[in-house]
């Protein structure tokens, strides 16, 4: 298994860089077209030859695996959930990161086996680098032309103020008063599901996501928390499942799995 994950980790991050090349052509260009999906969340050029690229590469590969990405959500569930295992595609995540040019948008490919990410790929081309995780394998970051370097998660000290990542785009008044309850702490803002890989090389500590997201959104970079020792867990510390159908995320704290205290303290003031 650990052969094969290696290879398919080759593979995607190759499918991954050549969907930034796409979405950097776009980005550069001036404003396209931008429509609204029915949940109001904005739909670009760059999101649709993301997933062209993203499809057709990973079509190749074998074994050959169903492909959900946020691009083709029409898949009844019934259907879905016979597959045991399956691609799950976020083809541009942060798209109002995109729209507002700051770079902190991603590219989002895991592998989903029985519910769990076994396998992620998180791009970000703008700031060329890439996150990679699979299960027996580690996780790592690969900046630039750099070689790749292995992540962990960093526990906190007590004698250290609480590093916290927070969503760019998103902010909401529970959040903003867990914060508070937190005392003394750092908040770093951060766009897409680069804010779950933070937690994973150890630049923070804490991501608390209390407003909606979807699979697609985490389960590539949940891959990589995992592999860097590291949860990504619902309030009540239950992992996040994947392939409900819904396809709706509960709301989730990333940490160290060393950090029961923490988490105890966070369930309690929610």
């Amino acid at each position: 298994m650990d052969s094969m994950f290696e290879q398919l980790l080759s593979q995607v991050m190759a499918i991954a860089i050549d969907a930034g090349r796409a979405i950097m052509e776009i980005y550069e260009q001036p404003a396209g077209n931008v429509v609204l999906k029915p949940d109001q969340s904005p739909l670009t050029e760059a999101d649709l030859a993301s997933h062209r690229i993203i499809t057709e590469g990973l079509s190749k590969l074998e074994p050959k695996w169903p492909i959900l990405s946020e691009e083709s959500t029409q898949i009844p569930p019934e259907r879905r959930q016979s597959w045991p295992r399956f691609w799950l595609v976020d083809p541009l995540d942060g798209t109002k990161e995109f729209l507002k040019h700051n770079g902190e948008f991603t590219v989002n490919i895991a592998l989903i086996d029985n519910g769990s990410p076994v396998l992620g790929i998180v791009h970000a081309p703008a700031l060329n680098v890439c996150y990679a995780g699979a299960k027996g394998l580690g996780a790592y970051v690969q900046r630039g032309d750099a070689e790749k370097q292995r992540i962990e998660v960093v526990p906190h000290r007590e004698n250290e103020p609480l590093r916290i990542v927070a969503s760019r785009s998103h902010s909401d008044p529970r959040t903003a008063a867990l914060l508070e309850r937190l005392g003394d702490h750092e908040c770093v803002g951060m766009g897409s599901s680069l804010k779950l890989c933070l937690v994973a090389e150890g630049v923070a500590h804490l991501y608390p996501r209390l407003g909606p997201t979807m699979e697609w959104d985490t389960a590539a970079a949940h891959a990589v928390v995992n592999e860097a020792g590291g949860m990504v867990c619902d309030i009540s510390g239950r992992e996040l499942a994947y392939n409900k159908a819904d396809l709706h995320n509960p709301e989730f704290f990333v940490l160290g799995k060393t950090e029961q205290a923490m988490l105890a303290t966070l369930r309690h003031w929610i």
